[in-house]
């Protein structure tokens, strides 16, 4: 079986890289709260911090992991093979800062 890139997959793709960047604020909501500090010490902490921004993006990647079993609950597997490769868009980014930083 041949698989060729198709709407689909675009689809998934850009859901891959966009969610967990609507998803980061959310998770430096909770973690604010959990800590019990600001949400703009956490923000600024993220923002300054390559360290700290890996491993926040890293939590906010778990939004895909929603987006991944509805579509594959709907057998629409072209949508979750985009979303894969939506987040293997951000492992080189977390090695750079994890390993060379």
């Amino acid at each position: 079986m041949k698989s060729y890139w198709n709407r689909e997959n675009t689809f998934g793709l850009l859901i891959g890289i966009i969610s967990p960047l609507i998803f980061l604020p959310i998770v430096l909501y909770i973690l604010s709260i959990s800590k019990g500090s600001t949400f703009l010490f956490i923000w600024d902490l993220m923002s300054d911090n390559p360290e700290f921004r890996s491993k926040y993006i890293s939590l906010s990647l778990i939004s895909n992991l929603l987006w991944f079993y509805y579509f594959l609950n709907r057998e629409k597997y072209d949508y979750t093979k985009g979303i894969i490769l939506g987040v293997l868009c951000y492992a080189p980014y977390m090695i750079y800062v994890n390993l060379i930083m």
